[in-house]
């Protein structure tokens, strides 16, 4: 049977500003992306959703951004190697805090926002991430866009990677996800987007926003939990693979 990961980056409270639903969003993932500080989350915020996503038995990643609270992280900055390195190593160390706490053992890093973007098309920054992963520990898995830099990288230095694919983005002809600054950067008819990932776990292929078909690899398919209606989102995405022979499991 085929089957995929459902994951969702979440824990992107800050002090006083929460997001809804993101207890009721953790029944029906698989792998939760925690904010660990940089673009969104904090201390407490962390420690809570650790417990939550191990009270659903949700496995655990590390989601570094850049420094940017303003911008939410999506907004790219002028960083070195050395920069890309440090933030992943800091940030993964937080989070790898709380969980050595609770006894849980980290899954996987997955780069938020900009960073993420960056680290798919600059092969750079991409190393400088998979280094900083793999340095931490090699037993972790990355988290990438499919066919990205940031895959190959993960792959070249040794470690498991998965290839992501989005529920509720489009693609460009590159294989790079449109910019959220752009129209039609976003799917918001879920049956739509119940159709693209399907196609995407089944056939390997999305189409572009150019009308071309991209081949890509579909390891884990991410949900955004800071919308609207994210839960239910997560809920019928889930039942809508399920229908269709697809089981949603962890990644290993």
């Amino acid at each position: 049977m085929t089957s995929i990961d459902l994951n969702c980056d979440i824990g992107e409270d800050f002090g006083r500003y929460t997001l809804p639903n993101q207890k009721e969003i953790l029944k029906y993932v698989t792998s939760a992306n925690i904010a660990c500080g940089f673009h969104a989350g904090d201390p407490s915020v962390m420690r809570e959703t650790v417990k939550m996503a191990i009270e659903h038995g949700v496995k655990i990643g590390a989601h570094p951004g850049l420094p940017d609270l303003v911008g939410f992280g999506r907004r790219e900055m002028a960083i070195t190697y050395q920069e890309a390195y440090d933030m992943v190593v800091y940030q993964v160390g937080a989070l790898q805090a709380f969980l050595a706490i609770e006894g849980e053992k980290m899954q996987h890093v997955k780069p938020h926002g900009a960073l993420y973007n960056m680290a798919a098309r600059d092969p750079e920054i991409a190393e400088a991430i998979a280094k900083a992963v793999y340095d931490i520990s090699p037993d972790l898995i990355l988290f990438g866009l499919a066919s990205s830099e940031l895959t190959k990288a993960g792959e070249k230095i040794g470690l498991t990677t998965a290839h992501e694919v989005f529920a509720d983005r489009t693609y460009q002809m590159d294989g790079t996800l449109t910019s959220r600054n752009k129209p039609n950067a976003l799917i918001t008819d879920k049956d739509e987007a119940v159709q693209q990932v399907v196609r995407m776990i089944e056939e390997g292929k999305v189409k572009s926003r150019q009308g071309v078909d991209v081949h890509l690899r579909a390891d884990t398919v991410c949900i955004h939990g800071d919308g609207e209606h994210a839960a239910d989102f997560a809920r019928y995405i889930k039942e809508e693979l399920q229908k269709n022979g697809i089981a949603v499991k962890a990644f290993i």
